[in-house]
This record gives structure tokens, sequence and C-alpha cells, in this order.
């Protein structure tokens, strides 16, 4: 009688040490996994709960909104320092610049230049100087954003607004009709439309615009961010394109991180496309 007792209690405990030791496991690869995130500066991770006991799930999702909220910490710091950087560079060359055109232009005015050999050469000077009097004008913008002005917003009627001006593209928007965004309209149009160009730069037929678990995926079957670009895009004048400035993703990204918001590139793509940017806007 004991032993018919004893023996299901004793299946019933080393069932119960593999079913402890196969979690402790689980557990063990998410630590793993959390701390190589953090190791290569990337807070966007987010772990599901499932399967986790109560507790654990608590402590797992508090974990997820912290790499979140170091990750707007980080890109908020990372747009500080550019504005600072780039509001320095551009007065310096300002200061060279202008006075270069303002010279060079008198010259080529003056009776005694004009018709010699040296108009030529004066008027490729005058042209520099006003090329890049031009150029550093238009990185101003990343210091000079107006203040935002934040509203509800019905994201799915904003998105299928802006589809209109952009008739090659093929759109795929997977947002419910009554999601709404608290963020500035005349800004996240300038983002989005920042995407939209780069993704047809990258010679894309199809965009989507999901929305899952109060996040904006914007995908696109373009071609893919080489690896060792990744982490680059955001930076300031940093472009792959000959003729790109490398203003239009640091731009779209000063812009959501100055409503609280974050954006970021997806480590991996949503299913059918090859880039994924995800557009967080805080509460």
């Amino acid at each position: 009688m004991i032993t018919a007792l004893i023996l299901p209690a004793a299946l019933i405990m080393v069932g119960g040490v593999i079913l402890f030791y196969r979690h402790q496991r689980k557990l063990k690869l998410r630590a793993h996994l959390m701390r190589e995130a953090i190791r290569n500066h990337d807070f966007t991770f987010r772990l599901p709960v499932k399967g986790l006991f109560f507790g654990e799930q608590a402590l797992q999702e508090a974990l997820n909104d912290l790499g979140q909220d170091i990750n707007k910490l980080v890109a908020a710091n990372e747009v500080e320092s550019w504005q600072k950087l780039t509001r320095v560079l551009t007065h310096e060359i300002m200061n060279v610049s202008t006075p270069i055109q303002s010279i060079s232009q008198a010259y080529l005015e003056h009776s005694l230049v004009r018709g010699t050999p040296l108009e030529k050469g004066i008027q490729a000077i005058n042209e520099a100087s006003h090329n890049l009097v031009t150029f550093v004008d238009s990185y101003r913008k990343l210091t000079q954003l107006q203040e935002p002005i934040k509203d509800l917003l019905l994201l799915n009627d904003f998105v299928s607004g802006i589809r209109e001006f952009y008739p090659s593209l093929q759109w795929k928007t997977l947002i419910l009709p009554d999601v709404t965004v608290n963020t500035d309209k005349t800004l996240l149009r300038q983002v989005l439309v920042n995407i939209i160009k780069n993704a047809i730069e990258a010679k894309a037929k199809v965009v989507e615009f999901r929305w899952t678990e109060g996040l904006l995926h914007i995908s696109n079957d373009g071609n893919p961010i080489p690896a060792e670009v990744r982490r680059d895009i955001f930076i300031p004048f940093f472009t792959t394109k000959p003729t790109g400035t490398g203003i239009g993703l640091a731009l779209s990204r000063q812009i959501i991180t100055m409503q609280g918001g974050s954006m970021s590139l997806a480590d991996k793509a949503e299913s059918g496309y090859h880039v994924t940017f995800v557009l967080d806007f805080g509460k």
C-alpha cells in the first residue's frame, strides 16, 4: 500500500523537478538575450511574457518597459548632441563662406575683372561658396524645428491622405479606423514623407503601415539596409546615396523624439519586406 503511494508521488516529484529545470533554462536564455541586447546598445528588445508565472510576467514587463525608456533617453541624448554639433559647425562654416561669397561677387561686378581670365576663377569660387551656404543652410533645419503642437489624430485617415501623393506605390494600411495618436500633424507628415521618399529611392514598390501593440510599423520591399550601416542611418550628414544629404532620417527621428516618442529601425523587417521602421508616439 505504501509502495503504491510512494511511486506516484516520486513520479510527480521527478516531473516537477524536470519542469522546474526547463523553466529555469528558459529564464537563463531570457537573461542572456537581454544582456546581449544591452551590450550591443539595443534597447528595443521586448520579450514575451507568455509561459511565465505572474511574478515573472510582472518582472519581464518592467524590464521591457525599462528597455524602451532607456532607448528613448539614448535617442534624446543623441539628438541633443547632434543638435549642438550641427549648431557649432553651421555657425563656423557660415562665418567663413558668407564673406567669401560676398567678396567674390563684388569682384565679379568690377570692371577690371569682367572679361578677363580672372573672371572664370572667381566665378567658380563664388559658385562654390554659394553652394556651401545653401548646403549648410539646409542643415539648420536640425536645430530650428518648430515647437510641436500636439493633438489627437486619426492615424488611418491621416496615412490615407498621404497615400494620394504617391500613386506609383502599392499601399497596404493595416490600421483600425479608431486608432488615434497624440502628435503634431505637420511634423508627422514630414516624417512619413521622408520615410516614403527613402523607400522610393531604394526602389520599393510596396509600402505597408501596420499598427501593432501601440506602435506604428512602416515597411517596404526596397533594397535592404546593409548591416554595416544600420547603426549610422540616423546620424546627421550620413548617406549612402551619391546625391543624398543625410538629413531626412536624422530629422525624422528628432521630430519624433522631441514629442516624447522614439523612431528606430527594426532588427528584423516584417514578413515579406526588407526594411521596417518603428514609430513609438509615447504617452
